[in-house]
């Protein structure tokens, strides 16, 4: 039985039977999954379950082998990474990628690289500066001297520089402290408050599932659970996969095609949201 979805219509992002890998090996082995306009999705599974080439898949790092990927109803499979940025779809990812000694202001300034309007730019820079304080707070500082939510946070306001319809965010609070962690998830829920689309990977599982309207299980490279986040947060199969016993894997593989009437949860090797 196929997942219901958010909303009717056509979806911002949809992904389509999507086969990529790296060399002679296929990760994602036929991801089918959409996400709508305004919606946060949080994608969790073990290590090595494709979360990551997904998020690499829709920005243009990795091309599928099989599959498609369309943006607002656009087929989007074989554009560059230039030409999905200028459609407003912007990748943060898992690693750190400031530079330590440029000051936090210059690092934001860097996401206008590609504007020609200055005074635009200047314009975008002050509203990420009001949607993420610190920026504004810090902003003469060296962004090497921030904390590791600090300079996540810059991250996140300089993806703002491109006015993104979506946001992939690989792994934001990875290696951080539970203050830290605090910290990037609040601003991932103001940017889902200021209108923004997020697809976030995370294998913080509760804290990723507590800010998402939907996440979804990826498990050797297919889409196996979808629902929405409070949902998936209740489901005991869930909270097996994300400690990675070897039980959630069979559970998830004899549920497929069932609906849960009482969470909300929906199972489908092709699933969507």
């Amino acid at each position: 039985m196929e997942a219901e979805r958010a909303v009717s219509g056509t979806p911002l992002l949809a992904l389509d039977g999507v086969v990529a890998g790296y060399g002679a090996g296929d990760i994602l082995k036929g991801v089918t999954l959409d996400v709508q306009e305004g919606e946060v999705v949080c994608l969790i599974g073990p290590n090595g379950a494709g979360k990551s080439t997904v998020l690499k898949t829709i920005s243009g790092l990795l091309r599928p082998n099989k599959g498609s990927v369309h943006f607002r109803g656009e087929a989007i499979t074989k554009m560059s990474i230039r030409e999905r940025l200028a459609r407003s779809i912007v990748h943060v990812p898992q690693d750190r990628s400031l530079f330590p000694a440029m000051s936090v202001w210059e690092n934001v300034l860097m996401g206008a690289y590609s504007l020609r309007d200055e005074a635009e730019a200047r314009r975008r820079a002050e509203r990420a500066a009001a949607a993420f304080p610190m920026v504004a707070a810090r902003r003469h500082e060296a962004a090497g001297s921030l904390s590791g939510g600090e300079q996540k946070q810059v991250e996140m306001a300089r993806s703002l520089m491109l006015d993104p319809a979506l946001i992939l965010l690989d792994e934001p609070s990875i290696g951080l402290d539970p203050k830290s962690r605090k910290v990037v998830f609040d601003s991932i829920k103001q940017l889902a408050a200021d209108g923004r689309t997020v697809l976030l990977v995370e294998q913080n599982a509760r804290s990723g599932l507590a800010v998402a309207d939907r996440g979804a299980v990826l498990e050797s490279g297919l889409v196996r659970l979808v629902g929405t986040g409070a949902a998936l947060l209740l489901d005991p199969e869930v909270a097996r996969l994300y400690l990675g016993g070897g039980a959630a894997s069979s559970a998830l593989r004899d549920r497929n095609a069932v609906d849960d009437g009482d969470t909300g949860v929906a199972t489908n090797e092709q699933a969507t949201l």
